[in-house]
């Protein structure tokens, strides 16, 4: 009787604990239309929400007697008083405001909107000021519209072709979720997801994609949009950037709200054109509704973007929610439409934090934020779901729960098939490849991914070559430790054919194959290993990892078997370069330091730069040793890898690449490092363009690869006629390299080798448009001249 007495008195005290529901729609009283994202506030509080594009809301609030203020910019605000007892609906009528025009002094020539213009940016000055810290909570929701049905795996989420008609798509993903955000001057920003939820074709992992991470302050001199910082409405130097018109003067509970009219003054500028709402007399920023220009959408496929944010008063001005909407269409193959909608609400202005609060950490998904169940959402302050959103959410689910069959996962253009959400095998266009040393090869391989709680990882591969008449295999294992998986321990074992220089190797197995094959032209060298390999590591600190690690192999030198092509019988395969058969016994010790901060998304710790400038600095040290080891070779061969990212004038990057080889003893050929070169007519990004693949090697190297990547900034700096607008993107590249071998090294080899004592040097510039996968580089070299003083490549991933 006791037990049953304890379980009612908790059960009430659950059931005093949850809140209740308003909910209602907001309606012009005079022609009864909705009113979109009007605001409902708690009165003398800051905890509130807006109403959704139907003007319909929803608010969570504890039982008891409450204030409600309703508004919306043109009308008079209302509020209204419940006793909250149970979840209630109410139909709030709005009447529109009458407009008394504020009287402004305008001099002949002058424009009144600039001295507006020019008094809200004092405005906003002394808004900043006051601001040293602030905390909100926020709700974001994201929807997608496309043709057809969304499909994801792991942390990918592929999109079917289908219609151009945007009126005729559909929702078919939507993700939500709740957050924390804190802010600290200059730029200390930390955000943690308290929860989230999303249909069951989306990943967890998507909902970093949204929250207020991606929201723009409009008080903000600069607004990131599309990596490119433009300039804002009330920016120092708006004035002379935009051209500023009074469109309207509306208003809001009776005082003067001025509706001003803003575009860049040159319009291949990149900028935002639209409405911004100033209040009268205070001058404050209470409203943007905006689009980005042409010039500031670096991509044509996207349409239709537009911005909208309110901002309501706490203590000062700050934004309440932030909207935002586009329309994709990718060569009439692809359409999709998206939309954000967030809701802020609950600021505390300048609070004090911990001395360590701010730490390497800027986005925390809370360990509970997938566990929330239907009782949190029911009692956590959301937006309304619309009644299309919530059909979508039941045939999303619906459509999931139903079984997949080996042919909804086939495609005859995969490397893999899935078979499970964690299995898969080799796919249709991995199952064969030919070169000049195994000829014709078929290849079969299993894959784990993702296993034991995104903890365990393995491939197996079998290939067997019917030139060579060899059968071969591989085996790949890694198991992720510790509560963000951020420790590892690597397993190999194998016995197979491998590509010489592999660590520059940028090209796949499909483009040697097809070279072969139609042009009889193999731009690789291989040779046979069979082995093992243990390692283990993980994060010391935050910003360095350290590993350590043993191998054994040993190296077979691999002969042309085959004459086999389709075309140029005439022709013979080149000879395959011969390394060193030896036995190696090393260890292996490594180190990655890394200052970005850390997104910790429930599972792992990710880095990430926010859009700002890093570096990393990496290195290895392969210790091979005849009397401990028992290697056939004594050498320490050493590598330190420098990777900087600069961020340039508006949204131009420059990037460096430092990588510097150097041993002492005996290092054989399959160990040493090879500048990275290109196939002829072809080219990849950080190599060498005028230089072949594996033409210059060696074990005491310093390269250096820039490149400045201008998109198109200059040619709208300089205002060139058509390249302006055309959205063509320019590159500048320039590499050079010092390259030796060693005494000892040299002994070994069995042909000779290219040496750049005086350092090797190439430039050259890039042009391509985001629209298509390709890159045309030109590139010239300075010394060294002969064969391929000029290069002409087309970049492609595809290779």
């Amino acid at each position: 009787m006791n037990k049953i007495l304890m379980l009612i008195l908790c059960l009430g005290s659950l059931l005093n604990a949850q809140d209740l529901s308003i909910t209602g729609k907001v309606k012009d009283k005079i022609d009864n239309s909705e009113l979109s994202f009007a605001n409902i506030r708690l009165l003398n509080s800051n905890y509130g929400t807006a109403a959704n594009q139907d003007g319909e809301f929803e608010l969570k609030l504890k039982k008891g007697n409450h204030e409600i203020v309703v508004s919306f910019i043109g009308y008079n605000s209302d509020t209204i008083s419940v006793n909250l007892t149970k979840n209630i609906n109410l139909e709030i009528l709005l009447n529109p405001t009458e407009v008394r025009l504020p009287e402004l002094t305008v001099l002949p020539g002058e424009n009144p909107a600039l001295k507006i213009i020019e008094q809200a940016i004092k405005k906003k000055e002394e808004r900043n000021e006051k601001i040293t810290s602030y905390e909100f909570f926020a709700y974001t929701k994201g929807i997608v519209k496309t043709a057809g049905d969304l499909s994801s795996r792991d942390n990918s989420v592929t999109v079917g072709l289908g219609s151009v008609d945007f009126d005729s798509l559909k929702i078919t993903g939507i993700i939500e979720n709740t957050s924390r955000g804190y802010f600290e001057k200059p730029n200390n920003y930390k955000e943690e997801i308290i929860a989230q939820k999303q249909s069951a074709n989306f990943p967890s992992s998507i909902n970093l994609l949204t929250g207020s991470r991606v929201m723009q302050n409009f008080y903000d001199n600069d607004i990131e949009f599309f990596g490119k910082p433009l300039p804002g409405p009330l920016s120092d130097d708006a004035l002379n950037y935009y051209y500023y018109y009074i469109k309207d003067t509306t208003a809001i509970d009776g005082n003067p709200v001025f509706e001003i009219y803003m575009e860049p003054e040159n319009q291949s500028n990149p900028g935002f054109k639209g409405s911004i709402f100033i209040k009268d007399k205070t001058y404050d920023l209470i409203k943007v509704s905006l689009n980005p220009n042409s010039s500031a959408v670096p991509v044509s496929i996207f349409r239709n973007i537009s911005i909208e944010s309110q901002f309501s008063e706490y203590e000062v001005y700050m934004p309440i929610d932030y909207r935002i909407s586009a329309q994709i269409n990718y060569l009439n193959i692809v359409s999709l439409s998206f939309e954000v909608n967030s809701i802020m609400y609950d600021y505390t202005i300048n609070k004090t934090f911990k001395d360590d609060f701010f730490d390497e950490v800027v986005i925390k998904v809370l360990p509970e934020a997938d566990k929330r169940d239907s009782v949190y959402w029911a009692n956590a302050q959301t937006i309304s779901n619309t009644s299309e959103e919530l059909q979508a959410y039941r045939r999303i689910d619906s459509l999931e729960s139903i079984p997949t069959t080996f042919w909804d996962n086939f495609s005859f253009l995969s490397t893999r098939t899935s078979i499970t959400e964690n299995f898969s095998t080799i796919g249709p266009l991995a199952l064969y490849n030919f070169n000049r040393v195994e000829g014709h090869s078929l290849n079969l391989g299993a894959y784990l991914n993702s296993a034991l709680n995104k903890r365990l990882y393995y491939d197996i591969d079998f290939n067997y070559g019917f030139a060579d008449k060899r059968f071969k295999s591989s085996f790949s294992g890694r198991y992720l430790l510790g509560e963000y998986r951020n420790y590892f321990v690597n397993l190999k074992a194998y016995n197979h054919l491998v590509g010489l220089f592999e660590s520059t190797d940028k090209y796949n197995k499909f483009t040697s194959t097809i070279l072969s094959l139609f042009s009889k032209y193999d731009f690789r060298d291989y040779y046979y290993t069979t082995g093992f390999e243990f390692k283990t590591g993980g994060e010391i600190f935050y910003f360095l990892d350290l590993s350590a690690g043993y191998k054994y192999h040993k190296d077979k030198s691999a002969n042309v078997n085959t004459d086999f092509s389709f075309f140029k019988r005439d022709r013979n395969y080149r000879v395959n370069k011969q390394i060193l058969d030896a036995d190696i016994s090393a260890v292996e010790f490594g180190y990655e330091l890394d200052f970005r901060k850390i997104i910790e998304d429930g599972y792992f710790r990710r880095k990430t730069s926010s859009g700002r400038s890093y570096f990393t600095l990496s290195g290895n040290v392969l210790l091979s040793n005849k009397s401990t080891l028992k290697s056939d070779l004594d050498f320490q061969l050493y590598q330190n890898e420098f990777w900087g990212y600069l961020n340039s004038f508006g949204s131009t990057r420059l990037t460096v690449g430092i990588n510097n080889i150097f041993a002492n003893g005996e290092v054989p050929l399959q160990l040493m490092y090879a500048l990275p070169g290109n196939i002829s007519g072809l080219g990849k990004g950080f190599s060498f363009r005028t230089l072949r693949f594996g033409e210059v090697f060696g074990d005491k190297i310093t390269s250096v690869n820039i490149q400045y990547n201008l998109n198109d900034e200059l040619f709208r700096l300089l205002q060139i006629p058509f390249l302006k607008d055309s959205q063509l993107n320019l590159g500048v590249h320039y590499n050079t390299a010092w390259v030796d071998v060693t005494n000892k090294s040299m002994m070994l080899l069995t042909q000779p080798a290219v040496k750049f004592i005086k350092p090797f040097q190439e430039v050259g510039f890039s042009l391509f448009h985001p629209l298509f996968p390709m890159i045309f580089e030109f590139t010239w070299k300075l010394n060294y001249r002969g064969e391929n003083n000029f290069v002409f490549g087309i970049n492609t991933f595809a290779l």
